[in-house]
C-alpha cells in the first residue's frame, strides 16, 4: 500500500504523543493541550483527501478501485455516479444524504482511517450544483486527480474546468489517462506527448501523468496470488509511487509531522522540568524525614541521658526492699518461728527470694510508670510541633492526636513490662538464694540435733520418774534444759549470722542489679520511640512512594525521548 512509510512514521508519533500525555497525566505536569486525543486525531491523524475529477464514464470509479483494491465505487458502462460521494471510514456501512447533489458515505474500510475520497459526477455533468461542490473540496484537498479516457482525452470540459483553478491548486494536480489497455502501447507515448503541449496551452503547466488500467489494477490485486505481470502492465505503479513520494511525504505533510514532533518535544521538556521538580521534592522531603528521625532519636538520648540518676533511684529502692526483706526473714528465722519450722519443713530460701521479686518488680515498675509518663509527655509535646511542620513541608495531614496518644499508651504499658521482667530475671540471674538456702539448711541440721538431745532428755526423764529411779529424772530435765538453752542460743546467733550475711549479700548485689537492668531500660527506650517513630509511617510511605514512583517514570521518559529522537531523524 502506498505510503507506507509516512503512516509508519506517523503512527510512531502519535503512539509516543499518547505516552507522552500518560506521563504527563501521571506526572501532574502541564503540558500544551494540543497534544490532547482529540486535537492529535483532528490534527495530526487527519485522513488525507483525494478528489477524483473528470468527465462522465471516464473511469473515476474504477481508479480508484485501482488505487485500494477495493470495490468502494460501482462501475457500469452507464454513469454510475450522479451526485458526490464522499467516502469515509465508519464502523458501520451507511449513506447519508447532506444535499441532493451530496452524499457522505460511510464503509468499515481499513484504509478509509487514512484516506477520503471524493467521486465527482463528472465535470461535463449536467446536473446543477455538482461543480459547485466539487469546488468546494479542492481548496483542501491533498491531491487533485483528473481522469482522461484515453479514447477522447481532450474533453473540453474537463479541461474547461482546469482552466479556472488557481497555481496553488494546480500544484496538487495529477493527470491520469484512464483504460489503457482498450489501446495499443504504441499510442500511449503520442497521447502523452498531446496532452503535455495541451496542458502548456491551456494551463501554462504540465502536471505529473500517468496512464493507468484501473481494470488490470483491479485484477492484479484480487488475484491470489498476487497477480504481478498484470500489476506491473497496468501503470499503477508509477502512479502509487508518485502518491508516496509526492503526497504522503510531502513538504507539507513531513512539515506537519515535524510540528508535531516538535510539540511533543515541548511536552516531554516541559515533563523532564516536572519529574527534576518531583525529584528535588523527593529528596527534600527524604532529607526532612531524616531530620525528624534524628530528632526522634536525640529525644531519645536525653533520657538515656538521664538514666544513671534513675538507675541510683532505682538502687536506693534496691537497698530499701534489701534491708525490709531482711526484717522479714529475720521473724522467719526466729527461734521459735524455727522450731516449729523443724517439723513442718523450712521453705524460709524460696519464699524470701519470692517476696523479695515481687516487691522490687512492683517497686521498679512504679519508677518505670513514671519514666513512661514524662517520655509520653515528651512525645506528645514534640507531637504538636511535628505536625505543623510535616504539613507546611510535606502538604501530609498526620493522623488524629488520639490514634498518636493510643500509641504512646500501648508503648508506656510495654516499656513498664518490660522493665517488670527485667527486675524479675535480674533478681533470679542474682542467684541470691543459692546461700542463703545453704547456711538455713546447716542452721536447721545443727539445730535439728540440739532438739533431738533435748526431746531424748525430756523422754529420759519420764522414763526415769515412771521407774521410780533416785535423782536421774532430774539429770535428765537438766540435760534438756542444757541442750534447750543451746538451742536457743544458737538459734538466736546462727539468725543474726545468717540474716547480716544475706543483707550484706542483698547489698553487694545492689550495682550489679543496676548495671543488668541498664541495657534493658535502654533496650526498652529504643522500642519505646520506634513505637512513637511508627507514628510517621505515613510520611514514610508518602516518601516511599515517589520514590518508587519516580524510577519507572523516568523509564519512560527516556523511552519516549529515544523514540522521539528516532522520528526526527527520519523526518
Amino acid at each position: 500500500m502506498f505510503g507506507e512509510r509516512y503512516f509508519a512514521t506517523r503512527e510512531r508519533l502519535v503512539e509516543v504523543m499518547r505516552g507522552i500525555v500518560a506521563l504527563a497525566r501521571d506526572t501532574q505536569a502541564e503540558i500544551n493541550p494540543e497534544l490532547g486525543a482529540d486535537t492529535v486525531q483532528t490534527g495530526l491523524a487527519s485522513p488525507f483527501l483525494f478528489v477524483v475529477c473528470g468527465e462522465v464514464n471516464a473511469g473515476k470509479s474504477t481508479l480508484i478501485n485501482g488505487l485500494f483494491g477495493s470495490d468502494l465505487c460501482k462501475v457500469n458502462i452507464l454513469p454510475e455516479t450522479d451526485r458526490v460521494l464522499w467516502y469515509r471510514h465508519g464502523e458501520l456501512a451507511r449513506d447519508v444524504e447532506i444535499t441532493p447533489t451530496l452524499e457522505e458515505r460511510y464503509r468499515p474500510v481499513e484504509f478509509l482511517k487514512d484516506f477520503n475520497l471524493v467521486d465527482t459526477p463528472g465535470t461535463n455533468s449536467v446536473m446543477r450544483g455538482h461543480q459547485s461542490i466539487t469546488e468546494r473540496f479542492l481548496p483542501v484537498a491533498d491531491l487533485l486527480l483528473f481522469v482522461f479516457p484515453v479514447s477522447n482525452p481532450w474533453g473540453a470540459a474537463t479541461w474547461d474546468f482546469l482552466t479556472k483553478l488557481g497555481p496553488e491548486a494546480l500544484d496538487r494536480v495529477a493527470f491520469v489517462i484512464q483504460q489503457i489497455d482498450q489501446r495499443d502501447p504504441a499510442d500511449i507515448p503520442v497521447i502523452l506527448g498531446h496532452m503535455k503541449d495541451l496542458s502548456m496551452k491551456r494551463i501554462g503547466h504540465v502536471p505529473p501523468m500517468f496512464a493507468v488500467s484501473g481494470k488490470l489494477a483491479v485484477e492484479a490485486k484480487k488475484t491470489n496470488p498476487f497477480g504481478r505481470q498484470a500489476w506491473q502492465s497496468c501503470g499503477f505503479p508509477e502512479l502509487e509511487d508518485f502518491i508516496s513520494r509526492n503526497v504522503c511525504q510531502s513538504p507539507q505533510r513531513r512539515k506537519l509531522l515535524d510540528t508535531w514532533r516538535r510539540h511533543a518535544s515541548e511536552g516531554l521538556v516541559q515533563i523532564e522540568n516536572r519529574i527534576e521538580e518531583t525529584t528535588r521534592n523527593v529528596e527534600r522531603c527524604a532529607r526532612f524525614l531524616a531530620e525528624i528521625e534524628r530528632e526522634i532519636d536525640g529525644l531519645r538520648e536525653q533520657f538515656v541521658v538521664r538514666l544513671p540518676r534513675h538507675l541510683s533511684g532505682v538502687a536506693e529502692v534496691f537497698q530499701q526492699e534489701a534491708v525490709w526483706v531482711t526484717k522479714k526473714l529475720g521473724v522467719r528465722l526466729s527461734p521459735w518461728n524455727t522450731l516449729i519450722r523443724l517439723f513442718t519443713g523450712d521453705r524460709s530460701g524460696s519464699e524470701t527470694e519470692n517476696l523479695f521479686i515481687e516487691r522490687l518488680q512492683t517497686a521498679v515498675e512504679h519508677v518505670a510508670q513514671q519514666d513512661a509518663a514524662e517520655t509520653v509527655k515528651a512525645c506528645e509535646q514534640h507531637w504538636e510541633g511535628l505536625k505543623e511542620r510535616v504539613h507546611a513541608e510535606m502538604g501530609i495531614t498526620l493522623r488524629d492526636d488520639d490514634a498518636v496518644q493510643s500509641r504512646l499508651q500501648k508503648a508506656s504499658s510495654k516499656f513498664v513490662r518490660r522493665l517488670g521482667r527485667a527486675a524479675r530475671l535480674g533478681i533470679g540471674n542474682l542467684k541470691v538464694r543459692h546461700g542463703l538456702d545453704q547456711s538455713v539448711r546447716e542452721r536447721v541440721t545443727s539445730l535439728k540435733v540440739f532438739a533431738t538431745l533435748t526431746l531424748l532428755a525430756l523422754t529420759g526423764a519420764g522414763i526415769c520418774g515412771f521407774l521410780k529411779i533416785p535423782w536421774a529424772p532430774w539429770g535428765c530435765l537438766a540435760g534438756a534444759l542444757v541442750c534447750s538453752g543451746i538451742f536457743l542460743a544458737y538459734a538466736t546467733a546462727s539468725r543474726r549470722e545468717i540474716l547480716l550475711a544475706f543483707r550484706e549479700r542483698l547489698l553487694d548485689a545492689c550495682g550489679a542489679f543496676a548495671n543488668a537492668l541498664r541495657g534493658d531500660y535502654e533496650e526498652a527506650l529504643r522500642v519505646f520511640f520506634q513505637e512513637y517513630a511508627g507514628c510517621l509511617e505515613e510520611v514514610r510511605r508518602h516518601v516511599a512512594n515517589d520514590k518508587l514512583a519516580l524510577e519507572p517514570r523516568l523509564q519512560r521518559w527516556n523511552g519516549l525521548f529515544l523514540s522521539l529522537k528516532a522520528i526526527e531523524q527520519d523526518l
